[in-house]
């Protein structure tokens, strides 16, 4: 009997321990993870919490999104878990979406996310995962949705944004750009929205009403999405240039010239945008000038910043720290394992995982 009890503490002391460094109860230890322990060291980094998601079989992980304090993983089969971003723990987990429906953005507002799941509209409780408010619409969605205190704006494949109650989802006005083009980007407040489009218009109305506001022109195709800073709109275009516009005139503040058509929106951080230029890398530019900073070729995005230093993903695998003041590669480690990761600009915390749903996060060591 005693042996027969001894045994099964044993075998309930490695299950504990089994479970706990994949992640199912909690971050993992920290010498597990992505990363090895010497490459860290060498790019002065540390791992703060890693985190094996449950995935199926063939399921490979697809996406990271960093919204407000949590990070959300989502699968090639629609599941999608999410994640405190500051410990790892597991929030909820959980089908998000029918295998091979489209999913449009995640966003918050409030105590309430929301997104675009196929043709539908949903409100989603942040602490668990359920959806308590949906809304059907009939036309395909073109880009995410924004949200203030009073209303949704949608932007939908009939040239318009739609802009719908927030309490019961009922139309009360849509508006649409004078050359019937695409919308690409929306971003809204409680006193005004500012849409993007496919031929390159900025346009700024007023929240509660089809009044425009100002307007803003270039030559081409606005990536989306626009980001907001400092009372200031960046964004790339497919002509070539990235922008600052003031957000309350739409006048032009600077734009940057790269060498190729742009196809992503640009990193702002608080004295940097970042832009990735096809073909020829990743783009610093100083937020304040526009004037050129660096070129890392062969960068594809920014991971953080941290005390001036850019941390940034290239295309073959590598991470490479970059000294924003002097403009200098600092230097450089072996990333090969990383296949997905999310831009953080809010802090220095960088969150990258593998195709296998092994999340991490990382951090400059004081």
């Amino acid at each position: 009997m005693f042996r027969f009890l001894k045994n099964s503490v044993l075998l309930l002391a490695i299950i504990s321990v089994l479970l706990t460094s994949t992640g199912i109860f909690g971050g993992a230890a920290a010498g597990s993870g992505l990363i090895g322990q010497e490459l860290l060291e060498h790019a002065g980094l540390k791992q703060v919490w890693v985190q094996q998601l449950p995935l199926k079989k063939k399921e490979t992980l697809e996406k990271l999104t960093i919204v407000d304090e949590r990070v959300y993983a989502l699968s090639s089969r629609n599941y999608m878990v999410s994640m405190n971003r500051q410990q790892g723990d597991v929030i909820f987990n959980k089908s998000f979406a029918t295998v091979g429906l489209p999913i449009i953005g995640l966003d918050v507002y409030g105590d309430t996310l929301f997104s675009i799941v196929g043709n539908k509209l949903v409100e989603i409780d942040p602490d668990t995962g359920a959806e308590y408010k949906g809304q059907g619409i009939t036309l395909g969605m073109t880009c995410p949705a924004a949200r203030n205190n009073s209303f949704f704006y949608v932007g939908e494949t009939d040239k318009r944004v739609h802009v719908l109650r927030a309490d019961d989802k009922v139309q009360v006005f849509e508006v649409a750009p004078e050359n019937e083009s695409m919308i690409t980007s929306i971003l809204a407040d409680e006193k005004f929205v500012v849409f993007s489009t496919s031929k390159g218009d900025v346009i700024c109305i007023k929240a509660n009403q089809a009044t425009k506001v100002w307007t803003f022109k270039v030559s081409n195709t606005i990536i989306g999405p626009m980001v907001r800073s400092e009372d200031s709109l960046f964004f790339a275009s497919e002509d070539t240039n990235v922008y600052r516009i003031s957000g309350d005139s739409g006048q032009l503040i600077w734009k940057y010239q790269t060498e190729a058509i742009l196809n992503q929106s640009p990193r702002v951080t608080d004295n940097v945008v970042y832009q990735y230029v096809h073909g020829k890398g990743l783009t610093a530019i100083d937020k304040a000038t526009g004037a050129f900073m660096w070129q890392l070729p062969g960068g594809v995005d920014l991971l953080a910043e941290s005390n001036g230093k850019a941390y940034v993903i290239t295309k073959s695998g590598l991470l490479v720290i970059i000294d924003n003041e002097k403009k200098k590669k600092l230097y450089s480690v072996n990333f090969g394992h990383v296949s997905r990761y999310v831009t953080n600009v809010t802090d220095s915390k960088i969150y990258i995982a593998d195709k296998t749903g092994m999340v991490a996060c990382l951090k400059p060591v004081e």
